[in-house]
């Protein structure tokens, strides 16, 4: 799509004129979750973080788009609101999920989604810097 093409434009950049050597995380909320995850191999992504992945539309549970973040193989983290009406993605082998206090925008408890998203960048990255 022209979003995941323009992920890569940009990534590419990033990588080349300001981080030089320094792992990438691809990241985004919502539908730039699902293009980080799209982008991931691509784009040479080290670790990939989903802020409220839409795992089908709502109501639409049958419309799923787990498989876009099963393809992913760098560690992954998806942050997910308990109520969000866009679902749940399920944990697999290479992402885990965190379901924190509300719904798809995720402003319930900002604290939460800080706390998830810091400690496991800090358990993911250390690796890699070593």
């Amino acid at each position: 799509t022209q979003l995941d093409a323009a992920w890569l434009a940009v990534a590419e950049q990033l990588a080349a004129t300001r981080f030089d050597g320094l792992p990438l995380v691809f990241g985004g909320r919502s539908s730039g979750a699902r293009v980080a995850c799209r982008t991931a191999a691509a784009g040479q992504a080290s670790a990939v973080l989903c802020l409220a992945f839409p795992e089908h539309p709502p109501g639409r549970p049958e419309k799923s788009r787990q498989a876009e973040l099963d393809a992913v193989r760098v560690p992954t983290l998806v942050v997910q609101g308990d109520r969000d009406p866009f679902g749940c993605p399920t944990a697999g082998p290479h992402h885990e999920v965190v379901t924190v206090p509300g719904n798809h925008s995720l402003d319930s408890d900002l604290d939460a989604v800080s706390r998830a998203a810091s400690e496991w960048l800090g358990r993911v990255l250390r690796p890699l810097s070593a």
